[in-house]
């Protein structure tokens, strides 16, 4: 049995942590598997969407594997790539998404952050618990989650060890959907289809804008942003997307969810 499963569905690549019986807790085989599917979903034009989720609805991820420690923060490759296996990858340049089921903690709560946003389980329960050994966050914890959250809420959850529910992550703005448990791989899946199948020059440039910007005061954000996208005019899809607007084709967008 893989501890990674990889599974291409046309333009989409799932990839899951596959250990059940550990709650998908990271160990260094885990995660040189993890490693090797960003990479390839980096390389591969075909590919435009990550999906990252955990086997079973008990944990996305439970964090790393303590027990092989160790060997996790030695595994080859671990001081370019982050020790949980991908977390030093700082863009792909395309969109992932977590899909969130059950325990998502510790090092897998650093995964998920590290996606372009989040579905989760009604059940999914998120918390920083390593706290209670002593264990740091080294695979970009203490960047990603204020940027997500907010100084306030991040340092609650670092510092305090608390387990939230998805409701509350929810209202702080870790994650972005509830949905019922058992059906987040699939919502994630129906959203990045439908991100697939949109223009894409214009979808990765306003991706691209949004995350140099976090770095920028606003003059220099909207200077950038202008750069990006200076060549826009040029793009064909945009173009053949007008048109259809133009002949009444209009697309509905995404669903909410249920």
């Amino acid at each position: 049995m893989e501890k990674v499963e990889i599974e291409r569905r046309k333009q989409i690549l799932v990839v899951k942590i596959n250990r059940p019986e550990a709650r998908n807790a990271v160990d260094a085989e885990t995660a040189g598997l993890l490693e090797a599917a960003v990479n390839e979903f980096q390389r591969d034009k075909g590919l435009r969407v990550m999906v990252l989720t955990g086997s079973g609805d008990l944990s996305f991820c439970a964090g790393a594997d303590l027990k092989a420690a160790r060997e996790l923060i030695e595994r080859r490759g671990a001081e370019r790539s982050g020790p949980m296996g991908f977390s030093r990858i700082t863009d792909t340049g395309k969109p992932a998404i977590a899909a969130v089921n059950g325990y998502c903690l510790a090092g897998g709560l650093e995964l998920a952050c590290w996606c372009d946003f989040r579905i989760a389980s009604a059940g999914a329960k998120f918390g920083v618990v390593n706290r209670r050994w002593g264990v740091p966050l080294i695979d970009g914890g203490t960047q990603r989650l204020p940027r997500i959250v907010g100084l306030g809420n991040a340092l609650y959850l670092i510092e305090s060890g608390a387990m939230i529910n998805a409701e509350h992550a929810l209202r702080m703005g870790l994650i972005q959907e509830i949905v019922p448990d058992g059906t987040a791989l699939d919502r994630a899946v129906e959203l990045a289809v439908r991100m697939a199948e949109y223009p894409w020059t214009s979808l990765i440039n306003d991706r691209r804008a949004a995350y140099e910007g976090l770095t920028l005061d606003l003059p220099r954000g909207i200077k950038r942003e202008k750069e990006i996208h200076a060549e826009f005019f040029r793009d064909v899809e945009m173009f053949e997307g007008l048109e259809r607007f133009k002949q009444g084709r209009r697309p509905a967008p995404p669903t909410p969810p249920v």
